[in-house]
């Protein structure tokens, strides 16, 4: 049988919609993160610590509400809950637009974190793909997360120079207007709907992973690092104004920045996997951190380190960002993604939320070097919590669907499953008539499993 190696025209459809629309809406997340810190002093309530919690508010509520949305997508359905999460979003960024104080700029950005659509995006996602070719849907729609905080980074000094903080969030209410437009005329219809616990939390499950001592490390890392990067965020503005780099050019700064640091990160990350030392370069990424932010607090008057210590943060940011999904997927047990990529984005929305207040507190009642200590602290927790990791060989994951079996069958078929050639985990789920195989793609043969569901049914 010969294997379908592209996307059809419904799978780019919807990769390239719901890029699109999750895209515009992290592009709204943002926009005021490399700018709140100077302009917010505009406000009559401007203190460092209402800058630091109005950046990281929108991580509370998603937090808060990630799981919950959508497990909620899988009642009342994946559309009907993104337009929902869209509108709550856009009415976040008019009050945000609309507030002549930091405050209620602060009650914006959490009702902008409120409307949280992760999960019923990446479902519709799954449901609009096949199993083949979901990653490469799920590749698609990261990459444009991940241009949005670059493109956040480069154009918000130059449009907050035009206009304003509130302009940025007129902006994005405008763009949200836009992604709920695609949502209702765009989106395709789904091919199928996937079971749940592919790519959403299973409630029962979430206690065994929250004690799994690999996971624990992956979602307390992940947590560091978005914590430290809206920490930094609250002071690095200010340090780039006080070295003598006016808001208004700071896009020029991020710009080549950026870029460079792609050039860099791009080829360590290829030559860990061509070498099989992901986690080494794990912790080189996390030393570029400490000694960017190291150099930021020992330098911070001078402009030509600045500039570099943000390169070299970059570099370690992008590189972790794009790597800790990957060790994520091969940690999870089969049938546990959703519940652990819940967990996981949990983790990764509440540390912007605590690196927003703790950044504020301590820029307002100690200094911006305390800041970069406390910052490098936790980076260095982490880089010791990274030495109980282990190397997993790379692994895939595959759904197979059931027909009509007995509790004895099924428990049987668990069973066989894992004594099959490149078989690593099976966990056969009955009710939803299906069986997760965490599986080696070099080793795994789908005709072994074919013929045994066909002696099972006999």
């Amino acid at each position: 049988m010969k294997t379908v190696s592209a996307l059809n025209r419904t799978e780019k459809k919807a990769a390239v919609t719901l890029a699109s629309i999750f895209g515009l809406r992290m592009l709204g997340l943002f926009l005021i993160m490399p700018v709140l810190a100077i302009y917010g002093q505009a406000y009559p309530d401007y203190t460092p610590l209402l800058v630091g919690v109005a950046i990281g508010a929108y991580g509370l509520t998603q937090a808060l509400l990630q799981i919950p949305m959508g497990w909620l997508s899988d009642r009342v359905g994946r559309k009907p809950i993104i337009l929902a999460g869209l509108s709550i979003f856009a009415v976040g960024s008019v009050v945000a637009a609309m507030a002549d104080t930091l405050m209620g700029v602060t009650i914006g950005r959490v009702l902008q974190g409120a409307g949280a659509i992760a999960g019923a995006v990446l479902a519709l996602a799954a449901d609009s793909s096949r199993d083949e070719q979901r990653p490469k849907v799920m590749a698609i729609i990261g990459a444009g997360i991940g241009l949005s905080f670059v493109l956040a980074l480069i154009i918000a000094p130059w449009l907050g120079g035009i206009a304003g903080i509130s302009g940025l969030f007129w902006l994005t209410a405008a763009l949200t207007g836009a992604a709920m437009l695609a949502v209702l005329f765009a989106l395709p219809q789904p091919l199928q709907r996937v079971p749940s616990r592919d790519i959403l939390p299973v409630p029962a499950e979430m206690k065994r992973l929250l004690s799994d001592g690999q996971l624990l490390r992956l979602n307390f890392g992940v947590f560091v690092l978005h914590l430290i990067l809206t920490a930094w965020f609250v002071t690095l503005p200010l340090s780039l104004v006080d070295a003598g780099l006016a808001i208004e050019q700071h896009s020029w700064m991020y710009l080549p920045t950026l870029i460079l640091s792609f050039a860099v990160m791009v080829p360590l990350m290829l030559y860990a996997i061509r070498t099989d030392r992901q986690i080494p370069g794990m912790r080189v990424a996390i030393l570029f951190l400490v000694v960017a932010l190291a150099a930021i607090m020992f330098a911070a008057g001078s402009l030509l380190v600045l500039v570099v210590s943000v390169w070299l943060f970059f570099i370690g940011f992008n590189y972790l960002e794009a790597n800790l999904p990957a060790f994520l997927s091969q940690h999870a047990p089969a049938g546990s993604k959703g519940s652990a990529s819940g967990i996981y984005t949990t983790c990764q929305f509440g540390g912007a939320f605590m690196g927003g207040v703790f950044g504020g507190i301590l820029l307002q009642y100690a200094s911006a070097q305390a800041v970069m200590i406390f910052c490098l602290v936790l980076l260095v927790c982490w880089l010791l919590f990274t030495f109980g990791m282990q190397t997993v060989s790379a692994t895939t994951r595959v759904t197979v669907p059931l027909p009509v079996f007995s509790q004895e069958q099924a428990r049987q078929l668990a069973d066989q499953l894992v004594e099959l050639a490149g078989v690593e985990e099976a966990v056969v789920v009955n009710e939803e008539r299906a069986a997760y195989l965490k599986i080696q793609r070099e080793h795994y043969k789908a005709e072994s499993v074919q013929t045994l569901l066909a002696q099972l049914s006999r």
